[in-house]
Order: C-alpha cells, then sequence, then structure tokens
C-alpha cells in the first residue's frame, strides 16, 4: 500500500524516483556525470526495496533479476555487491509495478504455495 495502492505510475522512472532509488545526473557546462542515486523518495519504500531484493536473490535464485544481479555485481566486490542491491531493488520494485498492472510475473520467478499449519 506504501508505494503501489494511492498512486497510478505511468512508467518505471516514476517507481524508482518516489523510492528514491534514481541517479542524480549532474551537469556543468560540457561536464556531465552522474552523483549516485539521490535518496530523495520515500526512506521506508527503499528501505524495504533493499530487504526485498535480498530476499529475491536467496529465495527466487533462477529468475531472471537475479541471474542478472549474480552475473553483474557478484564477482566484483562488496562495495560494487552493495551497488548491486540497489539497482535490484530498482528493477524489482518495476517487475513488481508490471506484476501488479498486467498479471505477469517477472521472467523466472516461480510462485511458491504457502503451508498452512
Amino acid at each position: 500500500m506504501e508505494i503501489y495502492g494511492w498512486r497510478d505510475f505511468r512508467n518505471g522512472k516514476q517507481i524508482g524516483s518516489l523510492a528514491g532509488l534514481t541517479p542524480t545526473p549532474h551537469h556543468s557546462g560540457e561536464l556531465r556525470h552522474e552523483l549516485g542515486i539521490d535518496k530523495a523518495g520515500n526512506k521506508r519504500v527503499r528501505w524495504m526495496a533493499i530487504e526485498l531484493a535480498w530476499a529475491w536473490l536467496r529465495f527466487q535464485p533462477q529468475s531472471a533479476l537475479s541471474q542478472w544481479c549474480e552475473r553483474c555485481f557478484a564477482h566484483s566486490g562488496p562495495r560494487m555487491r552493495k551497488v548491486g542491491i540497489v539497482a535490484l531493488a530498482r528493477k524489482l520494485l518495476i517487475a513488481l509495478w508490471r506484476f501488479l498492472e498486467t498479471g505477469v510475473l517477472p521472467e523466472g520467478a516461480e510462485v511458491k504455495k504457502r503451508v498452512v499449519i
């Protein structure tokens, strides 16, 4: 409800901005570079997205998003792994928004049945 329940999004960039997980461009004359993520969004959503990304890696290792993250960031050291988790969190928020809008699961994701005791 915190992110998807009260607002209509037109694209994935809006979701990343709301969570504060988008890059901050810097333009000064001819000089153009990125300053990292802006953290201007909702900090609870950002924290929850990061935690969800770690859980996604653990419980959905066969999904395309997990495979992408492992391929790009797993063997690069601790700092790049943290960068990769932030990137995965942003991609995961967008993929889950698409799931809510269209009903299509992220590629390779498995729906696991819940066991009630």
